[in-house]
């Protein structure tokens, strides 16, 4: 099929996978626990603080906010950095374990551009290893390989809604944004990338279901399979009830 989609670019916290509410936050509050603080996220609350988009930095609001004393602590700006250490080493542990799968028709849809030569890419401000496990643990130890570019962590310094992460991205990708698409699961992410120029197509999750996805170009429950159809929440899917690579190639015509 002629067409003028030559990559996809995947976030990765609630797009690839339901990494927040299991996953992340109980690695914060793990970490918490280690440096002796007092302190547990619940899922209420993880929600709240999800709108702060990077690990440190979600850190560093919850302190303002919530315990203000904490920001005269000595080398503030290293202890910060040591805590999310320690969290990354417990939710690294959590997806060698199995303990987080892909979310629906995201493995098929990850094969399918590969079988098309559409390349993939990855823009996160999740750390690489979160990547690299996440995929290793999911899709196989060499997985991380498939993709042509993996952008992670603090390869930017601004973190979504900016749209550098994005920009980068497709800087290495060598491809303007008009040859792309992003797949995301968030307000922040969808404005990094419409930002950025990119159509976006948007699952939602459990935490973002209720965010504004204005000028996304479709918005999905999941990619859905052709036995689990997915929920349309906007835009057109020409009749298709689960995303594959025709889906993604009207989106971007």
């Amino acid at each position: 099929m002629d067409n003028s989609l030559r990559a996809v670019i995947f976030d990765v916290d609630g797009t690839l996978a339901d990494t927040e509410r299991d996953g992340h936050r109980l690695a914060f509050n793990a970490a918490f626990a280690e440096f002796g603080l007092g302190w547990d996220w619940d899922a209420e609350l993880y929600g709240e603080l999800l709108t702060i988009t990077g690990g440190k930095e979600r850190i560093r609001h919850y302190l303002e906010k919530y315990v203000p004393d904490e920001l005269s602590r000595s080398g503030l700006d290293d202890w910060i950095a040591g805590l999310h250490q320690a969290k990354t080493r417990y939710f690294v542990a959590l997806l060698e374990r199995g303990g987080i799968p892909l979310r629906l028709g995201v493995t098929r849809l990850i094969h399918e551009l590969r079988a098309a030569n559409i390349k993939i890419a990855i823009a996160t401000t999740t750390t690489a290893e979160n990547v690299t496990t996440l995929l290793k643990s999911t899709l196989g130890e060499d997985s991380p390989s498939w993709f042509d570019v993996i952008g992670a962590g603090d390869i930017v310094p601004k973190k979504k809604p900016a749209p550098d992460i994005y920009l980068w991205v497709l800087q290495q990708l060598g491809l303007p944004a008009r040859h792309c698409i992003a797949l995301e699961d968030s307000e922040n992410g969808l404005r990094a990338a419409l930002a950025a120029g990119l159509d976006t197509l948007i699952t939602v999750s459990d935490y973002t279901c209720g965010q504004n996805f204005s000028g996304a170009a479709l918005v999905l429950s999941d990619l859905g399979e052709p036995t689990q159809p997915f929920t349309v929440l906007a835009g057109n899917t020409h009749g298709r009830i689960w995303a594959d690579v025709e889906v993604l190639i009207r989106l971007n015509g």
